[in-house]
């Protein structure tokens, strides 16, 4: 049998970010991942945002991850000569009633420290950009995009060149407790893996690998829902300079069909949010309706316009009617598990998070 220092479950751009992380405290890491590649569910497929922190209620994991995240992704990304761009974001409000929305975001965002907040008015957000209309606006000069998958292959091949053993096409079967020590079986191989620390960063299946350790989902809350989001294109417009978000979903479930850009210029918009009761990346035309109504108040464009373009599903606590749910990050020990560190319902802003959440994680672990 196999005995490494720390198996990671998952290689998305989380279980990438801790790997990377303890590869310069641990020499003998073990990175298994089901797909035949990195980051081929939620961390492929998302609109490469790297958010402010403005969102998430002060003093949770998603606040501060998020805030101290977006400083650690820009520095990687400087770093090591990786594209992005901090190109700013407009949440506006497009009705006058949505106006105190956009003050208690501010406010909010100031709580949590994000830095360079402005409120600013409707004659100057188009100046900022002229297609697009509101009442007001507020002005979030810390959000940017990045190209997440060559952040990901950076990852890899930072982790790998320190050490870390990157296995896959290597989906767990079994996951056994045995006195402090955790053994680990596979579907396509006949060996096992022994290891003191297991870290679960598994995406849209870590509640199942929590059960396979022992832990059971409905009774500790674990239980992860699946939320397919959409999103459509247009080639009307391009190169527009600025994110531009609407004030968020009031239903508290994701952010509000908004403006996507990629560093090509491209224009798309979306996610929207409906849960669904599989992983299913097909898509039709049940919400071009959806999207052209919503599109349309804040930017001129026709039906025909905008045309499918991907989707992505998110992994999420939070059920159907639940206002907010946080990250569950926890070395497992009260549980009866120390050093099963549980990553579960890493959603948005979990992309900005990567390289914070490495560090929460190499902190817990004891």
């Amino acid at each position: 049998m196999e005995e490494v220092d720390v198996v990671i479950v998952g290689a998305g751009i989380v279980g990438l970010s801790v790997a990377e992380k303890l590869s310069h405290s641990f020499d003998n890491i073990l990175l298994v991942e089901k797909e035949d590649s990195f980051g081929r569910h939620i961390s492929s497929r998302n609109s490469e945002v790297i958010h402010s922190g403005i969102y998430y209620p002060k003093n949770t994991l998603k606040a501060k991850l998020c805030v101290k995240g977006n400083e650690l992704l820009y520095n990687f990304l400087e770093k090591n000569n990786l594209p992005y761009k901090k190109c700013g974001k407009l949440i506006i409000a497009i009705q006058k009633n949505e106006l105190p929305i956009l003050d208690e975001l501010y406010q909010n965002g100031i709580s949590n420290g994000v830095k360079n907040l402005e409120i600013i008015s409707s004659k100057k957000a188009k100046e900022i950009e002229p297609l697009f209309k509101s009442c007001g606006a507020l002005f979030v000069p810390s959000t940017g995009i990045m190209d997440t998958h060559k952040v990901m292959k950076k990852l890899e091949f930072l982790s790998e060149q320190n050490g870390v053993l990157i296995s896959y096409n290597t989906e767990i079967s079994a996951i056994q407790k045995q006195d402090d020590e955790y053994i680990l079986s596979f579907k396509s191989d006949d060996f096992q893996v022994k290891t003191k620390i297991l870290i679960n960063c598994a995406g849209l299946w870590s509640d199942k690998i929590s059960e396979m350790v022992g832990i059971n989902s409905e009774k500790n809350d674990y239980k992860l829902l699946f939320c397919k989001g959409e999103y459509y294109k247009t080639t009307k417009y391009k190169d527009i300079k600025h994110l531009v978000y609407p004030v968020p979903d009031p239903k508290g479930i994701f952010l509000g069909i908004h403006t996507r850009i990629n560093l090509n210029g491209e224009l798309s918009f979306g996610p929207n949010a409906y849960y669904v009761d599989k992983i299913d990346y097909q898509m039709d035309d049940s919400y071009h309706q959806e999207f052209y109504e919503s599109v349309k108040n804040f930017l001129e464009i026709d039906f025909d316009d905008i045309s499918q373009d991907d989707c992505g599903i998110r992994a999420k606590l939070q059920k159907e009617g639940e206002k907010f749910r946080d990250f569950v990050i926890s070395n497992e020990k009260n549980k009866g598990f120390p050093n099963f560190i549980n990553l579960i319902g890493i959603e948005s802003p979990g992309l900005t998070c990567c390289l914070s959440i490495a560090e929460y994680v190499e902190k817990i672990i004891e």
